[in-house]
């Protein structure tokens, strides 16, 4: 019997030293075997009955008992009982009322070799899930955090670390570039990700992600652990080079000097974890032009033009300070710019006058061509800031007038001609998109302008679908770095002034668009073809 083969206080002792080599809690422990003893009694009694296991937590006393439903007229003897037959098995069942629960005694019984191994396996299987459990709720409060490891072992490029009662992975792609790591060495890496799965949870580190490298700073600098020190934003090229943004929130301070330290102690030992990575700390300001200046150290900016609307910055130096601005491979623009995200444009003091002349040229003669306009008028109204037809168009009389030379009579031709230019542009390119025949669904596209639309077309881009596998650099342009020269590359809609992350934001949702269509058309063929699968089956 199993109560009289095993001593009583047994399974209490067994609970308690599980939960405590587990770290979970005993009751959980007690209530698992109390279901494992339930689903053997089941083999026993039959599977048809409801069973209820109660341990006594005193003394170990197993009490094993049938549930039962008090009805008026029971039909099934295995799942319901009448009030007589309740009293019988005990009289303070008397006061039960219909629908209420009986516990019916059952006798102990030997454990067979089957109903053993049911009971252990549905024991193993809730500690093991608590377990999982506890670990999870342990790490996710780790999550953005510096976790310290024992390395365990290396399985295609990922480190295994051993953080004590569970591991943790490091990614390829997480580690810094040419780091020598080896099993049993002891590492240092941000913890990005705690992901619930069912073999347990997953403990994502790296040692390449920014935060990373933030994280160090606030260990090394206790002003940024105090918060009188801020830091604003950062960028790294694992192994070779970062940024760091810093801002003094205590304004007596200086931010860059207390994260260098004294002789470069603080920054020194940020340098030695990240394995020799060049680190520069930036000083933040309110004014990106500044900000820019100051990331692209050691070149020597001459000026900024900073528009904060499409989140773009140019930036003119000299032609010595070019090389030094880009830096090697484009290295230091590009981290200038995820540094601040803006997009920047590095260019030379001619290459700037060239270029505001090119866009002088090209504003003036839409005027003169477009509004029947002399050069001198088209020349006059670019000069005072109209850059295209939609500016004279959404303006006023007065606010024409006010520049010199300009009448009352001549301002409100100007407005009709725009207006009248406006109306025939909009009609031409709604028959020129028709015969570019674009599809519907990337007509009506949001954000994508009849303007855009025409554009897209002549590049033979002429549905949703050819949309959405574009990237954002093909439709804004950008720079590239060719055999050491710096290219310009023309994007699709550049000449519609379209920032980065608009360029982001469209093609992102034409792509959602595009998944969600597939998921409606192919997941219910996907379920029919499941259906008929199952049918075969039955049948």
């Amino acid at each position: 019997m199993l109560n009289k083969r095993a001593d009583k206080l047994e399974l209490l002792r067994i609970a308690e030293a599980v939960a405590l080599e587990k770290s979970i809690d005993k009751e959980l422990i007690i209530n698992s075997m109390e279901s494992g003893i339930a689903k053997a009694a089941k083999s026993k009694f039959g599977s048809e009955n409801e069973i209820k296991v109660v341990i006594d937590r005193e003394n170990g006393d197993i009490g094993i008992f049938r549930k039962l439903i008090l009805a008026e007229n029971p039909e099934n003897i295995n799942l319901e009982i009448s009030l007589e037959q309740a009293i019988k098995i005990n009289n303070e069942n008397k006061n039960k009322q219909v629908g209420d629960e009986i516990l019916q005694p059952l006798p102990s019984f030997d454990f067979g070799r089957i109903a053993a191994q049911t009971a252990k396996q549905v024991i193993n299987t809730n500690v093991r899930e608590a377990e999982r459990e506890r670990q999870y709720n342990d790490f996710i409060d780790k999550k953005d955090t510096i976790l310290s490891g024992i390395v365990k072992r290396l399985e295609f490029g990922n480190v295994i670390v051993d953080l004590g009662k569970t591991e943790a992975i490091i990614q390829k792609n997480e580690m810094i570039p040419r780091e020598n790591i080896k099993a049993g060495d002891r590492i240092k890496a941000y913890c990005y990700d705690v992901r619930r799965e069912s073999r347990g949870q997953q403990i994502f580190l790296s040692r390449a992600h920014p935060k990373f490298m933030e994280k160090l700073f606030i260990q090394e600098v206790p002003e940024i652990y105090d918060g009188l020190i801020e830091i604003k934003s950062s960028a790294r090229d694992p192994g070779s080079r970062a940024k760091i943004c810093v801002k003094a929130v205590d304004t007596s301070l200086d931010p860059v000097g207390a994260c260098v330290g004294m002789r470069g102690s603080r920054v020194q030992a940020v340098v030695n974890e990240l394995q020799g990575e060049k680190i520069d700390i930036v000083n933040w300001s309110e004014d990106p032009a500044i900000v820019v200046s100051n990331a692209l150290s050691p070149a020597e900016v001459q000026r900024v033009n900073v528009d904060n609307e499409s989140k773009k910055l140019d930036v003119i130096l000299s032609e010595e300070n070019l090389s030094k601005a880009i830096g090697r491979r484009g290295q230091n623009v590009r981290l200038a710019t995820k540094l601040m995200n803006y997009e920047i444009n590095i260019m030379t003091d001619q290459e700037d006058s060239e270029r505001r002349q090119i866009e002088f040229k090209e504003k003036t003669e839409n005027f003169v061509k477009n509004l029947e306009l002399d050069e001198t008028l088209g020349q006059l109204l670019v000069a005072e800031g109209f850059s295209s037809i939609d500016d004279i168009k959404d303006s006023s009389p007065e606010a024409l007038t006010k520049i010199e030379g300009i009448e009352e009579e001549t301002a409100i031709a100007l407005i009709e001609r725009s207006k009248e230019f406006y109306q025939k542009d909009q009609e031409e390119i709604s028959n020129k998109i028709k015969e570019l025949g674009l599809e519907n669904e990337l007509i009506n596209h949001k954000g994508l302008t009849p303007g855009m639309l025409v554009t897209l077309g002549e590049q033979k881009i002429l549905k949703l679908h050819d949309f959405a596998d574009l990237a954002s650099d093909e439709l804004t342009g950008g720079y590239d770095i060719v055999k050491g020269e710096r290219i310009k590359i023309k994007g699709y809609l550049e000449d519609f002034a379209l920032s980065k992350n608009e360029a982001d934001e469209l093609i992102m949702s034409a792509r959602n668009k595009i998944y969600k269509d597939w998921v409606m058309r192919y997941g219910k063929q996907k379920n029919k073809i499941n259906t008929f699968r199952n049918c075969k089956k039955i049948y």
